[in-house]
């Protein structure tokens, strides 16, 4: 009996043990968030809820471009911000000094650019917010660097957008940094004509290239010129900037011809003379360049001091100072013009050779008599008409001294391309 008592006694001792412990474990169990009824109270609820809703964000995803902390970005189009799965709130770009810059938002909320060209050199900041289909709001921030002027190329080129020219006139470009990588940016450039003829590009130095058809272009013709160099890297570390479409107009086909021998210039139309006019050009001392020469500037009146191109007396000013040159045309880089000529003689024009290198037309000072040959030849020509030069007994004029590249042949011409 007394071992039953006690045997009794140890198993009511584990019952009251395992009670014990179940009972715990009900408790934590109950304290770990179960059943609200359980627990006696909704605040363990409301907690829960809450920690789920903010833990659910918004699904609109933002993209600006460029990236957080780029640097050389481009001025032209590399900032965009961009949204899916949502609409675009609100964006506002400014300059770090905090000027804001315009933009536009699409019709559809889905993107936005600034509406005009950003700066060089200059930090920018975006902050942009979209929200998603359930009306939850996404952030995103970022600040760029754009290229500077260090680190940017530009191509300065002619003739200008919109004017009209001679059918000589090459697309001549000169970009402001050497450019090493030439083929990259030749290939940022293209050149068309409306006519169809096939334009090839020469490179004349790291800095200048010229693009022209095998044959003058086409009279009546429009040829466009388009620069596709925006972040195109011509040198280590050197980007282009610009990006832009540009037409010139290809006027009639006036081509003049001066014979040094016979000192006459004959004045082509479509191939039919217009006009001779009796001429004076380079003495035997000072021969005038032989070869095809393009009009390059125009000026009514103009200086011409042989200093400026290697004249000068034992006294070292120039052997000739003139301050008011009427009717100058620019017909090489170095200084050879055809100009009208008030101080000679009229009797040498036609008969003999008197000048410095350039070639000479009967005119009077001032440049306000419309009836000289001199005034005529100005008021009949545009830039990029040609003038073809020949029996002076000097060379061929250089094809870069000004944009007279045309003395060079096809197959010469083609071979200074880098593409």
């Amino acid at each position: 009996m007394e071992k039953r008592v006690i045997t009794n006694s140890k198993r009511r001792k584990g019952l009251m043990a395992a009670s014990a412990l179940l009972g715990g474990v009900l408790v934590l169990t109950a304290c770990s968030g179960g059943d609200d009824k359980a627990s006696g109270s909704g605040d363990g609820s409301q907690a829960q809820a809450d920690a789920a809703a903010a833990k659910k964000s918004s699904e609109a995803q933002i993209t600006i471009t460029p990236k957080d902390g780029s640097n050389n970005a481009s001025i032209n189009n590399s900032a965009t911000v961009k949204v899916t799965k949502g609409t675009l709130t609100s964006v506002a770009m400014t300059t770090a000094d905090g000027k804001a810059v315009p933009g536009q938002l699409a019709a559809d909320k889905k993107s936005w650019k600034p509406s005009v060209q950003l700066e060089r050199s200059t930090t920018y900041k975006v902050a942009a917010a979209a929200k998603d289909s359930e009306g939850r709001v996404a952030h995103e921030n970022a600040s760029f660097t754009t290229v500077s002027p260090a680190n940017s190329f530009i191509a300065n080129f002619t003739p200008e957008d919109g004017s009209t020219v001679g059918v000589g006139m090459p697309v001549s470009i000169h970009f402001d940094k050497a450019i090493t990588n030439k083929a990259a940016v030749q290939k940022g450039i293209t050149v068309s004509s409306s006519s169809g003829q096939e334009v090839a590009c020469h490179w004349f130095s790291t800095n200048r290239m010229d693009c022209r058809p095998e044959d003058y272009w086409k009279e009546n013709s429009t040829v466009t010129l388009k620069l596709a160099l925006d972040g195109v890297e011509g040198a280590g570390g050197v980007y282009g900037v610009q990006q832009k479409t540009v037409t010139f107009h290809i006027g009639r086909n006036q081509v003049s011809y001066v014979d040094a021998q016979t000192k006459q210039m004959k004045v082509t139309q479509d191939g039919k003379t217009i006009k001779t006019i009796p001429i004076s050009a380079g003495s035997p001392e000072n021969k005038t360049y032989e070869g095809v020469m393009v009009m390059s500037e125009k000026f009514k009146e103009t200086r011409m001091n042989g200093a400026t191109v290697g004249f000068t007396d034992d006294d070292g000013k120039g052997e000739y100072d003139i301050k008011d040159v009427p009717h100058a045309i620019r017909l090489t880089g170095s200084g050879t013009f055809l100009h009208g000529n008030y101080w000679g003689a009229k009797s040498i024009f036609g008969s003999v050779n008197t000048s410095h290198g350039c070639v000479g037309l009967s005119d009077t000072k001032g440049a306000n008599d419309p009836d000289t040959p001199a005034a005529w030849m100005y008021n009949h020509s545009i830039v990029g008409d040609v003038v073809v030069v020949k029996n002076t007994g000097d060379k061929t004029v250089a094809p870069d001294n000004g944009l007279n590249g045309w003395n060079m042949s096809w197959a010469q011409w083609k071979a200074g391309s880098a593409v």
